[in-house]
């Protein structure tokens, strides 16, 4: 059960996740290419938006009909993926890209998006699913200041298609399909000794002023970030949120978390209020999918980046994650309502509810997450699984909401850390971070004192 109210302070959450992963299929037609845009820009960033129509040839370069091909010049943007009409729909093909640096001129090779989008996203039958401008996406890809852009999308071959396991027939490309190029604002380098790189925007709004207030019970008003506590200083916070507890808690130390405010997220983009689930039982990883190419002093931008995505490209009403992890280990706060509350996010297809959604960013099906992000993993959910009596070694059980590998309203038994792959069949979080979750989960349980 969940509902969407203002801010309050009691302690409540849930998860929110994007996940995909990466298809290597062969290249067959058709294929579509962005001709015509409409922009959506502020002082603080921006999207550009750009239909995706069939070319039967790219003029001038020699391709062989069917290939598609657009050049942007002149756009500003350092993040982008594929967004389509249908988010019931999944895209069966390919989404390649090369991007023009906005600094050096220079083009890059291409590259492949991820397009196992179908696995994150608001609960079928929730409000914020059943809106109107909820899209179908891929990943976003984050590819630094560019100015410019070449996409090509290709459905799957007949034969890949026949070959798949999966029930159920592949039609076309789905309808509707866009590229989305976000310019998070910002230059991605903080000052010195600032945890991020908010853009100024002038005074606060209402939206800013509430966002920061959800935190009041950990922080003051404001703040860039909520300070780590060591174990004792947790276990007297806990008693004061939830009142005195017989014996030692079993809670890990609070983390270090940058807020909103830190990583300088534009409060009116989202839709006002919070949502909020009954419990948090579990955890769910995930990586964003958006490759491993970014610096962290610019993982503030690259958040912004997803943020804008997730609320302007996809329709949701705010990011999907709970929390998200850069790969130097430091943590960030997602969906607004709380660090501490059980805000619901969009992250695990079908099991939103009673959940939260932790996402590394980057990319981890080939790439190893560093020491830092397992580090960092612990510490987070020791720390927040405790607020809720968790633990993190052990199994709990979860109704799903719907989804490819359980129907709805089926009680299932999850690790209360899981992958995203264990709630929905997807890649997600990556085979190698997804090989390191028992060592998250022991180190976890040993932060709480277990």
């Amino acid at each position: 059960m969940s509902k969407i109210m203002p801010m309050r302070g009691f302690l409540t959450s849930s998860i929110g996740v994007t996940c995909a992963a990466m298809l290597a299929f062969p290249l067959p037609l058709p294929t579509v290419t962005a001709v015509a845009a409409t922009a959506e820009t502020t002082a603080a960033g921006g999207t550009r938006s750009l239909p995706l129509v069939p070319l039967s040839q790219e003029r001038g370069l020699g391709a062989p009909p069917g290939l598609g091909l657009y050049r942007a010049s002149g756009e500003r943007f350092s993040l982008l993926g594929v967004v389509w009409d249908d988010p019931g729909t999944e895209l069966h093909g390919r989404v390649q890209v090369r991007t023009r640096s906005a600094a050096e001129r220079t083009w890059s090779g291409w590259q492949d998006v991820e397009t196992q989008g179908a696995g994150h996203g608001p609960d079928p039958g929730t409000a914020e699913r059943t809106a109107r401008r909820v899209r179908g996406a891929t990943a976003p890809l984050w590819v630094g200041a560019s100015d410019g852009v070449d996409v090509r999308v290709r459905a799957e071959s007949a034969a890949t298609a026949r070959s798949r396991t999966a029930a159920g027939p592949r039609g076309p490309l789905p309808s509707g399909l866009r590229v989305e190029l976000v310019d998070p604002g910002g230059d991605g380098t903080p000052p010195p000794g600032a945890p991020a790189d908010p853009p100024r925007t002038g005074q606060d709004t209402d939206a800013q002023r509430t966002a920061s207030a959800a935190n009041s019970d950990l922080t003051g008003f404001g703040a860039l970030e909520i300070p780590e506590l060591d174990r004792q200083a947790t276990g007297q916070e806990l008693a004061r949120l939830q009142g005195p507890v017989q014996g030692q808690p079993y809670i890990g130390p609070r983390p270090r978390i940058v807020t909103r405010r830190g990583w300088g997220a534009d409060e009116s983009l989202r839709e006002p209020g919070f949502g909020y689930t009954r419990n948090v039982k579990a955890v769910f990883l995930h990586h964003t999918g958006s490759g491993n190419q970014y610096t962290c002093a610019q993982a503030p931008s690259v958040i912004r980046g997803i943020y804008r995505y997730h609320v302007t490209s996809m329709g949701w009403r705010d990011i999907g994650y709970n929390f998200l992890v850069d790969k130097c280990g430091t943590v960030y706060e997602g969906r607004a309502g709380g660090v501490a509350k059980a805000v619901l996010g969009a992250h695990t297809l079908g099991f939103n509810g009673d959940s939260t959604g932790i996402a590394v960013i980057g990319t981890y099906e080939t790439t190893k997450p560093p020491g830092a992000v397992v580090t960092a993993l612990a510490r987070l959910t020791a720390w927040k699984l405790g607020l809720y009596g968790g633990d993190p070694s052990g199994r709990t059980y979860l109704t799903s909401g719907g989804g490819n590998l359980y129907p709805q309203g089926k009680n299932v038994r999850l690790n209360v850390i899981s992958g995203h792959r264990d709630g929905f069949a997807t890649e997600c979080p990556g085979a190698l971070l997804y090989a390191g979750l028992g060592r998250a989960r022991s180190r976890a349980a040993r932060y709480q004192g277990r």
